[in-house]
């Protein structure tokens, strides 16, 4: 299912890095970047991870919460926000529940082969949970640009 802007955005109640429970529902009156991601600490991932980390003053300073999510496991998570001193929150999609209510999970193909996968993209949220904005040509090294 395509989500489009104006919609609003799927709830949610997912674990994080550390097993808490986050739902979307816990950041009304607040705006939200929700971010997928193909893979925790991958060239990509992790230039878009510290992209959003290193302005995050300035992503916090116009609102902005950020919640990042990939199918990787809490443990990749904890690796991962450990080895770059990331800030916000990654959520755990193992089951794909989020990937699939967003729309994200989808076949991707490399060298030939056709798997399915995390579309990098990414969805503002405003304080009301309606989508204003969805980023699909995500620019990993000038995310942030992008958002604000």
């Amino acid at each position: 299912m395509k989500l489009a802007i104006g919609e609003k955005a799927p709830d949610f109640e997912q674990k994080d890095q550390d097993g808490n429970l986050v739902k979307l529902s816990d950041f009304k009156g607040k705006k939200v970047i929700l971010y997928f991601y193909p893979k925790d600490d991958t060239p990509g991932c992790t230039a878009q991870a510290c992209n959003l980390n290193e302005n995050l003053p300035a992503l916090q300073a116009k609102g902005f919460e950020i919640i990042g999510v990939s199918v990787d496991g809490q443990k990749a998570h904890q690796k991962f926000i450990k080895k770059y001193d990331l800030k916000f929150i990654l959520l755990s999609d193992e089951d794909h529940q989020l990937v699939e209510a967003y729309g994200v999970w989808v076949e991707k193909s490399m060298y030939g082969r056709t798997y399915m996968g995390t579309a990098r993209t990414t969805f503002i949220i405003d304080e009301n949970g309606i989508i204003t904005d969805i980023i699909e040509k995500v620019k990993t090294k000038e995310h942030t640009s992008q958002i604000l």
